[in-house]
């Protein structure tokens, strides 16, 4: 029964516009999560029958599924709630199957497939196992290719890759077709509400203290459509006609250093990243 299980979840490969891009950003996630410096985990890829996947590094499975395409996937359309709602719908069901596949891991945590965790994070966990678990509150945003990287402090609300939780408090059905759509949208498919659900059943998830993961933006397989740093932050008309909010976010950029590339990207994984 490992500590904690990651459960990363793929599109159907219809959804995906550049399969090869996603094969790669996801062999980086992969790296990521292998260079953990505690051995006490594994992790799952959910991902449609004939999707061609990366080799596995050791502690990986795959949870193969048969789902259709998500027909909503884009965020271009018109009706922007039905799109979230379907995606929601989408990935909870993968995430759920994966889960049911790991049913006996102590701690979940759901990893998007293009984004990075810190190494620390199993280690941190098997420190305090008996906690609900853990909002990452505090991590990092990276444009793909970049030599900077910026502070976001409010993660948990933006990034998918930022909750780590007691396997116990997801309440398992016993099989993927017992689960309540509801249950499988706001438990699994949302990261945003299921904070609010633990802490009224008084199971609250605790921040975790330190920068656990790193949100990769600006890049063309990103669901969200996230604009890169320096669109967002520094350079568009709104960040320029308030400089004391544009001198704040070059406050939060620092270099990519050496010491968070061991971090966040294993020694596998910042070999294959392009700089």
């Amino acid at each position: 029964m490992p500590l904690v299980t990651f459960i990363i979840p793929v599109r159907h490969q219809a959804n995906a516009k550049d399969w090869p891009a996603l094969k790669e950003r996801l062999s980086q996630t992969m790296a990521s999560i292998a260079g953990q410096s505690n051995p006490d985990w594994s992790a799952v890829i959910v991902a449609n029958e004939g999707a061609d996947l990366p080799d596995l590094p050791p502690q990986f499975s795959v949870a193969r599924v048969t789902f259709p395409p998500n027909q909503l996937h884009d965020l271009d359309s018109a009706d922007r709630e039905k799109v979230y709602d379907a995606f929601r719908l989408d990935k909870g069901r993968r995430v759920l199957s994966g889960m049911l596949s790991a049913r006996d891991s102590r701690f979940f945590m759901i990893v998007d497939d293009d984004d990075f965790v810190s190494a620390n994070i199993v280690s941190y966990v098997a420190k305090h196992p008996q906690a609900n678990g853990w909002k990452i509150d505090k991590g990092y945003l990276w444009n793909e290719g970049g030599r900077l990287i910026m502070h976001y402090d409010d993660f948990a609300n933006y990034c998918g890759t930022s909750l780590i939780v007691q396997s116990r408090l997801y309440d398992l059905p016993v099989t993927l077709e017992a689960a309540d759509i509801d249950y499988v949208k706001s438990m699994l498919g949302s990261h945003v509400r299921i904070g609010n659900i633990l802490a009224e059943r008084g199971t609250p998830l605790e921040p975790l203290p330190f920068r656990g993961a790193i949100y990769r933006v600006g890049h063309s397989g990103a669901h969200s459509k996230s604009s890169s740093l320096l669109s967002t932050y520094f350079f568009n008309t709104s960040a320029l006609r308030r400089p004391r909010q544009l001198l704040r976010n070059l406050r939060r950029v620092r270099p990519l250093d050496r010491g968070l590339r061991n971090e966040f990207f294993g020694a596998a994984g910042a070999n294959n990243v392009k700089w």
